[in-house]
């Protein structure tokens, strides 16, 4: 019935029976003998007005029907219908691949100047029924029975099939228009939305299937022409891409001819970023319907490269109103503590909770940031514990999680700031509770490893060291060795012990267990411990070994992150100044200042470099030299331990009126750093140059005590936070 209603309507009233006959003609498969049947399914698959309409107008436009058009267009009416296996049966009558050329001859010609009509379309058109000359319209109707096929193959769960059909249309629209569709197109063609919607579909569908290699290339393909999309289809089919470059786990390689000036992409990752970049800049202008995902997206993949700052960049670029004030500067306060810059990021966090606290809507996220930005360096250790008190008044809920970060972050901040208080009986009681607010946290998270190791350094800190070996030794065990800096603080704790055999023992073990970019601090550690015991050949080859491995890495710095190469340029420095330290022992003056001249190459201000610089210069009695040193040392840095006890020395040295001076120098060392045994010895030999013979003694009693509990490296090098 419908392929009746199909040829009686059509220009020229052909009659159906003077349609090719096939084995696969509608004919034979619609018409058969069986007139009750055909009866039947008439009655079943009789279209509404509106599809008799819609197939009228079509044939009005062709003005004949010939046999492809006909199965397109019964395809699309059993399409319509959902029956997609007959609507399969019928397309799958038409020969595309003889069809092709001349529908790809029909799509490269319509965009040419037209000669001037012809007498007689009809014959010169048509040759034993088969047509010529194909209309533009003919293309789209053809090209819609391919998409169509290919979505009733994917309804019949051959989605594979489904892609293979669906790449047809691009491939013979491409191979019409090989530079993108031709200027003057017009924008309601019917063939251009055909190809949009191939374009679309079809990475969907290798998707589905599960090829992504396929998949991104078929979304690249549609992306590096001028396929006249509009802005957020195109932007859809960016963010598609992107995202599958960023979570399917497969690697395309970027095809050279799409790189522009010679640059491509080396990796999915690079290619996903930049086209987050381009996505999120156009959200900044408006240019495409906001899109919380993207930023999402974004976050993540800059997250996997390291490149927090070029995030925190393009998060101030959005427009307010885009999040929340609290939202945004939290998210801010991440990316720059992320990209190494805390005190950046702690400023963010200040000046949110200043306005908050007015508002009187604190954003709990936001104080815990703060806290654990604070717990990193001591001096922030009061406005630490404001942050965590204010979070645990904000959070109604006594849930044990919350209130065990929150101890863990009040007993870090609380250590520090008992080293700072100026009364014993503060000092003492401040340290109490610091031991027991990290002991309440463990004991609400018994398998929490940054927990344990806070709580191993402030033992540490306080010199109760075989609490601090356990509780380092329980750290480990719970992240299975896969922690370096528990491992060094392990190293540290038995090197305090005197215990250095051990140490450089399970230094070793931490080696093994480390990946080979977490060598390197452990491999310093062990040349110190080398040092220490007097093997100084064995400190000098350890060191050696260490230089060269960074050297290697230099080679490699293009493909590493900023925060990476300047922890790698540290570690350089550092070991040039132990290499240094050694040759200064060894009297070796020319060997030590080569090493000296390497490590300022790599950062001349640092107090480190000036203070080695006067150990040199104290050695060869240069004590004038040697102040100076140390005086630049403590300009740059007002609060360098070293250096102060040094200065202290030579002006105990040079006696007269210098005693008073050298004595406030080693009482502010003492108060910043009360553990430093050489600033107690010292202080007792001014004491006693001044005749207070008994405090000197107490200075000497408590210098002994602290040499023989001593580390290699301070404890206060080492984060109270677990990094890594």
């Amino acid at each position: 019935m419908s392929a009746i209603m199909l040829c009686s309507c059509s220009g020229d009233q052909s009659r159906f029976e003077d349609l090719p006959r096939s084995p696969e003609s509608l004919a034979t498969r619609d018409f058969s003998a069986n007139s009750n049947n055909s009866k039947i399914a008439s009655r079943e698959t009789t279209p509404d007005d509106n599809q008799v309409n819609e197939v009228e107008s079509d044939l009005r436009e062709t003005l004949s029907l010939n046999y492809e058009e006909a199965r397109a267009l019964l395809g699309r009416l059993e399409h319509q219908r959902g029956n997609f296996d007959a609507a399969l049966h019928v397309l799958q009558g038409i020969d595309i691949k003889s069809l092709r050329p001349r529908m790809t001859s029909a799509i490269a010609e319509s965009m040419k100047p037209r000669g001037p009509p012809r007498s007689s379309r009809r014959k010169t058109s048509q040759v034993n029924g088969m047509q010529i000359h194909m209309s533009m319209h003919s293309v789209s109707l053809l090209l819609e029975a391919i998409l169509l096929k290919a979505k009733s193959l994917e309804g019949l769960g051959r989605v594979t099939d489904a892609a293979e059909e669906c790449r047809t249309i691009i491939d013979i629209v491409e191979s019409a228009w090989p530079y993108g569709v031709p200027e003057g197109t017009s924008e309601d063609c019917k063939l251009i939305e055909m190809f949009h919607s191939a374009l679309e579909y079809l990475p969907k569908l290798w998707m589905r299937s599960g090829c992504f290699e396929e998949a991104i290339i078929a979304y690249r393909r549609a992306l590096v022409k001028q396929w006249n999309l509009d802005s957020q289809r195109f932007a859809n089919l960016q963010k598609d891409l992107a995202v599958t470059l960023l979570y399917c786990g497969a690697e395309v390689e970027f095809p050279q001819e799409f790189a522009q000036k010679g640059k491509a992409p080396v990796n999915s990752i690079e290619e996903a970023i930049l086209l987050l970049l381009i996505l999120t800049r156009k959200l900044s202008l408006q240019e495409i319907k906001w899109d919380p995902d993207l930023v999402n997206h974004l976050m993540y993949a800059l997250s996997l490269s390291g490149h927090y700052e070029v995030l925190a960049s393009h998060l101030e670029m959005l427009l307010p109103g885009t999040y929340t004030r609290s939202e945004r500067w939290y998210v801010l306060a991440l990316c720059y503590s992320a990209a190494g810059m805390d005190d950046s990021a702690l400023n963010i966090i200040r000046n949110g909770f200043c306005v908050l606290e007015r508002k009187g809507k604190p954003h709990i996220p936001s104080l815990l940031l703060g806290a654990k930005l604070c717990c990193k360096n001591p001096k922030h250790a009061s406005e630490g514990i404001k942050f965590a008190n204010k979070a645990m008044e904000s959070f109604r809920s006594r849930d044990m999680h919350f209130i065990s970060v929150v101890n863990h972050f009040l007993g870090v901040c609380y250590g520090p700031f008992s080293r700072s208080s100026t009364s014993p009986s503060d000092k003492l009681r401040l340290q109490d509770d610091a031991l027991k607010l990290l002991q309440d946290a463990a004991s609400m998270e018994k398998y929490n490893p940054e927990i344990m190791y806070s709580l191993a350094w402030e033992y540490a800190m306080q010199r109760k060291l075989n609490a601090a070996v356990e509780s380092a030794t329980e750290c480990l065990e719970m992240v299975m060795g896969g922690s370096v800096s528990a491992w060094k603080l392990l190293i540290l704790v038995l090197s305090a012990q005197q215990n250095l055999q051990e140490a450089e023992a399970v230094a070793d073990i931490a080696i093994d267990e480390a990946d080979k970019d977490d060598q390197l601090d452990i491999l310093r550690l062990k040349a110190q411990i080398q040092a220490s015991r007097g093997q100084l050949k064995s400190a000098v080859e350890s060191f050696r070994i260490l230089l060269a491995t960074i050297q290697s890495k230099k080679e490699v710095w293009k493909l590493t992150t900023c925060d990476e190469v300047i922890t790698l340029q540290k570690l350089e420095m550092d070991v040039w100044l132990d290499l240094a330290s050694i040759y200064t022992k060894l009297e070796a003056w020319h060997d030590s200042s080569i090493c000296l001249d390497k490590a300022r190459s790599i950062n001349f201000l640092h107090p480190r470099c000036l203070h080695v610089k006067g150990l040199l210069l104290q050695a060869q009695s240069l004590h004038q030299e040697a102040l100076m040193a140390f005086s630049s040392s403590l300009s740059i840095d007002p609060d360098y331990v070293p250096s102060m006890v040094c200065m202290a020395g030579i002006l105990r040295d040079i006696k007269g009126n210098s005693l008073p001076i050298a004595r406030t120098f080693l009482r502010s060392a003492l108060r910043l750093d009360p553990t430093c045994h050489r600033a107690w010895l010292d202080l007792g030999l001014v004491l006693k140059s001044e005749g207070s013979v008994l405090e000197a003694a107490g200075c000497f009693q408590a210098a002994y005590e602290l040499r023989e509990l001593s580390p290699i490296q301070d404890f206060s090098e080492q984060l109270p936070v677990m990094l890594n």
